[in-house]
């Protein structure tokens, strides 16, 4: 089992590829709580030049209620990321993480049906870029 599943965007702009997905998470019921700009982080802390990379941290909140409400160290977990990277090729990559591979290292049943419904959720955010 993979933990993420991805899409390559060929015409598409970095910054045009962050806007889709925001949208496209939007239409699924997530806010993106956090975006982590590595390429920024990676030159103000290191003075080292890094393609451009951005980690989105999106939420579904009803689904972290669920999750939360049934194992409350589940957190660790969350939010989602899904990052949005240049290749060297300039074409964007998408890729986000697979709750369902992710929760399996948890022991608790009632996390299986919150991590599915966000994986189809996920899953139609990538397949719609």
């Amino acid at each position: 089992m993979t933990y993420h599943f991805s899409k390559i965007l060929n015409n598409s702009s970095f910054d045009k590829a962050i806007e889709l997905v925001t949208e496209e998470l939007q239409n699924e019921g997530f806010g993106v709580l956090t975006e982590v700009d590595v390429t920024a982080t990676f030159k103000k802390k290191l003075d080292v030049d890094f393609r451009n990379y951005r980690i989105l941290g999106a939420c579904h909140p009803d689904s972290a209620h669920k999750a939360i409400s049934s194992e409350d160290k589940i957190g660790v977990f969350l939010p989602c990321n899904i990052v949005v990277q240049e290749q060297e090729n300039g074409d964007i990559e998408v890729s986000a993480v697979d709750p369902v591979a992710s929760m399996m290292s948890v022991e608790n049943d009632s996390l299986g049906e919150v991590a599915t419904e966000v994986q189809e959720k996920l899953k139609k955010v990538i397949n719609r870029l």
